[in-house]
């Protein structure tokens, strides 16, 4: 077992930003956070808590004064006034954020939180309570830490001293610097680890008792098919089920030899097919005489094994925790066990009071994973509360297979960044229960697309279907091009990755992080921001029968934004209602976004592509630092990685595309590329420029008129060499689709009689200066129509349309009104 004393814990803060006041004590953590400290004895705590591990950090400058019984301290933002020798109540301690005249009080409810996260989503199909979170409107936070558990000198959890009046909280105030207050939060508490590369491919998981010989003919379908993945999931059917004795057979250890044969053999054929491997783990039930372990098991405990007698898990025991990895998970991780599957759903309480066993699991199999740096620390998981952030990655539970559920996760993905916790998996296509449609199926991978972890996965009943391929046709068209498209996206998520890692900026952020003036940013829930550059809206409700397309609405930020897929421009600072055929997923890219793709093609694991696809959008300035290491081991802590800047310059008359030198090297780095460009959102140019080591010289591209793309490539490049292209006499595109495009797109879907859509198109010329001439036609809609129509003559709102007859209709009149006036 990898000694949790290892970690370099840093908890005892610098004397300098440490204020005691009687009872009391502050330390000062940042110009945004204080620590307040109440205890009647004066027993302050300074040993790491399960949140907070780096109290030792640069001391900012302050001032403090005492006048009477009232301490003031005062740094750059806040303003703290406390009565001394007083337990922090309303009316004797008070913090004021300086920069808004907010003051918050002890005990003050905060009703404009953004929440965070939950436990699990088992069993829900929709909504669930989230809990609070670290970001609020109300530009202040508070942890309140007194009852969590500390780490003593040998890295196991104790309940620390705790009188009825000690309180220990964590003021954070940082306004409306979402990011800064989450950045904080992770200088004090940790920050999780680099991920390894395979966790950003797709993931295959069923709870089904497959043979080893199935799961192996499955994992050959998916290449029969083009369909790449990174991992294979085994439930808990790989262990035995039926025991024999008491045990339910939940918990197991003990291959099943009936449908895993050569467990060697079977993980080394998933290895030959570049999969990694996780097992999942119900260990609750202990360690029973069915065991292949239990006899070892039983010695190590002090038992004989000759009684039967199970083995009682006790995580809490540092003696059953140094047994139950040394015994059982080293040598299956020897065997070519890659990681663990943590299936805990068996209560809060261990023999440690106050101690969550999933909490503790989470930190020992995590670091234990990390023992050797040939492996990166990773576990598979449920959120176990504040301080799980450090513990990727989340597994969200057992969801109902519903379009509730689907239109929940965008939402409950996002928001977690308000705890730190980027990285939940869910079950891609809902887990049981519910009613299987091919739709929902697809929709759920497409924003298993653009969500952390894309990971299949439902129960083990027959007609929960989760094979691309066991739909119809358009389904296995559309998905496998969505999981395709996720294993191209994988340089892009990678460096995500590395950032999170570095800065603690999650993947994933809801819009107001980036725009937390803007009131169009708290009510778009199912929208977030993607690896910075990206704007993620998916759909999460079926294709309506009469427009015949999807509709979701969408919020796009001041500037300008261009369709992923399609380059279509959409001017910023509006809303739109987005019309989407099944194969179409509302993404945006913002100008300048710089969009790294693989180009090697449908093929398994995450290796470091040899062929790059990179994807520019519109003309505003930008720099993307593309990460790289080996992916796998912690080599990178010591340098072994490179990084190749991409930057796009827009100058008076020309582009300027550098690819530089790339900085660093790692084992396995490709040490020359191809590299094709897509330069989207620009006219038709001139003439292009390659310049190399090789000098300067014309190079030929191609557009594609449909998307206002230029496409250049293959071009071969050394790591070590730089290269320039230069684009002359071409412009950024900033006018959406014209309105007869647009409205020809809702007329050809919509179930309309073909007269009605033959009037509509004859007449639509005069729209501008006639509008009247369709209120004619409106009885012929149906309401879902009339609003696409809608949304297709105005494109732009300044805020979201909710779909009803009543609001389209008026909508629609009031806007010829205008119109008419005019």
């Amino acid at each position: 077992m990898q000694p949790t004393s290892s970690i370099q814990f840093s908890p005892t803060p610098n004397p300098d930003a440490v204020i005691c006041a009687g009872c009391a004590r502050f330390t000062i953590l940042d110009e945004c956070v204080i620590r307040m400290e109440y205890d009647q004895e004066q027993r302050f705590e300074d040993r790491p808590s399960q949140v907070f591990w780096y109290r030792n950090q640069p001391v900012p400058k302050f001032s403090r004064q005492l006048e009477g019984d009232w301490l003031t301290i005062e740094t750059n933002a806040l303003k703290l006034r406390y009565n001394l020798n007083k337990r922090f109540t309303p009316g004797f301690l008070e913090i004021e954020l300086k920069n808004t005249g907010t003051t918050w009080h002890v005990g003050d409810a905060d009703h404009m939180n953004l929440k965070g996260t939950c436990r699990t989503l088992d069993s829900f199909a929709g909504a669930v309570e989230l809990g609070q979170g670290l970001i609020s409107k109300s530009g202040w936070s508070v942890i309140d830490d007194s009852k969590s558990l500390v780490f003593d000198e040998s890295g196991w959890l104790r309940p620390r001293h705790r009188s009825l009046s000690s309180q220990d909280l964590y003021f954070f105030g940082f306004g409306r610097h979402y990011l800064d207050a989450l950045k904080a939060y992770q200088r004090l508490s940790g920050k999780p680890e680099m991920l390894p590369r395979f966790a950003f491919g797709n993931w295959w998981s069923r709870f089904w008792p497959y043979t080893q010989d199935e799961l192996l003919w499955l994992m050959q379908d998916f290449l029969t098919f083009q369909i790449p993945l990174s991992v294979c999931v085994v439930d808990m059917d790989w262990h035995i089920t039926k025991t024999g004795n008491q045990s339910s057979g939940w918990t197991g250890y003990t291959w099943n030899k009936e449908l895993f044969p050569d467990p060697d053999l079977f993980i080394d054929e998933l290895h030959q097919l570049k999969l990694k491997t996780t097992l999942n783990l119900h260990p609750a039930e202990g360690i029973h005489p069915h065991e292949e372990v239990y006899e070892a098991m039983s010695l190590a405990m002090d038992q004989e094994p000759a009684l039967k007698k199970p083995v009682e898990f006790d995580i809490a025991s540092k003696q059953f925790t140094k047994a139950y990895f040394d015994l059982i998970h080293h040598p299956m991780e020897d065997r070519g066990v890659d990681f663990w599957w943590l299936d805990w759903q068996q209560g809060t309480k261990t023999k440690t009071e106050g101690l969550d066993p999933l909490f503790w699991l989470n930190h020992l199999h995590y670091y234990d994973l990390g023992r050797k740096t040939s492996k990166r620390p990773f576990i598979f998981s449920r959120w176990p509360g504040l301080g799980g952030h450090r513990y990727p990655i989340g597994f969200s539970g057992d969801t109902v297979t519903s379009w509730e559920s689907l239109a929940f996760q965008p939402y409950f993905t996002a928001t977690a960044a308000n705890v730190g916790f980027g990285w939940w998996s869910h079950d891609i296509g809902g887990h049981y229960q519910g009613i299987e449609e091919a739709e929902l199926y697809l929709r759920w991978v497409q924003f298993g697309v653009f969500s952390p972890i894309l990971r299949l996965h439902s129960t083990n009943n027959a007609w929960n279907e989760r094979r691309p391929w066991g739909y119809d046709y358009n389904t296995l068209e559309y998905a496998g091009e969505a999981m395709r498209l996720r294993h191209a996206l994988i340089p892009l998520i990678y460096t995500a990755n590395r950032r999170n890692a570095l800065e603690g900026e999650p993947m994933l952020l809801p819009m107001y992080y980036n725009w937390p003036d803007e009131s169009s940013a708290y009510i778009c829930p199912n929208q977030y921001q993607f690896c910075q550059q990206l704007v993620v809206s998916p759909f999460v409700q079926r294709t309506d029968p009469e427009t015949g397309l999807s509709r979701q609405p969408v919020w796009l930020p001041r500037g300008d934004w261009y369709h992923f897929q399609s380059g279509e421009y959409y001017r910023g600072n509006s809303w739109y209602g987005y019309y989407g055929r099944l194969g179409d997923v509302p993404v945006f890219a913002r100008s300048g976004a710089i969009i790294p793709l693989s180009n090697d093609g449908p093929i398994n694991g995450a290796d470091i592509p040899k062929h790059l696809l990179v994807k520019v959008f519109g003309g505003k300035n930008n720099n993307f630092e593309l990460y790289e290491d080996d992916g796998e081991t912690q080599r990178y802590k010591n340098g072994a990685y490179c990084v190749t800047d991409l930057v796009w310059q827009n100058s008076e008359n020309h582009f300027i595309f550098t690819k530089s030198a790339s900085k660093g090297h790692f084992k396995g780095m490709p040490m020359s590329r191809i590299w094709e460009f897509e330069f989207i959102g620009l006219t038709r140019p001139e003439s292009l420029e390659l310049s190399s080591d090789q000098g300067i010289h014309s190079i030929n591209f191609s557009y594609d008129e449909d998307r206002h793309a230029i496409l250049v490539g293959p071009i071969e490049s050394k790591a070590d060499n730089d290269f320039s292209i230069r684009i002359t006499g071409s412009e950024p595109i900033k006018e959406s689709a014209d309105l007869t495009a647009r409205v020809r797109y809702i007329i050809d879907h919509a179930r309309l009689p073909t007269r009605v859509k033959e009037v509509v198109m004859q007449r639509l010329p005069l729209v501008m200066t006639n509008p009247a001439l369709f209120t004619d036609l409106f009885h012929e809609f149906a309401p879902t129509q009339l609003l696409a129509f809608f949304e297709a003559i105005f494109n732009q709102q300044d805020k979201p349309i909710v779909a009803s007859a009543t609001t389209a209709y008026s909508l629609m009149m009031s806007e010829i009104t205008k119109l008419l006036k005019s």
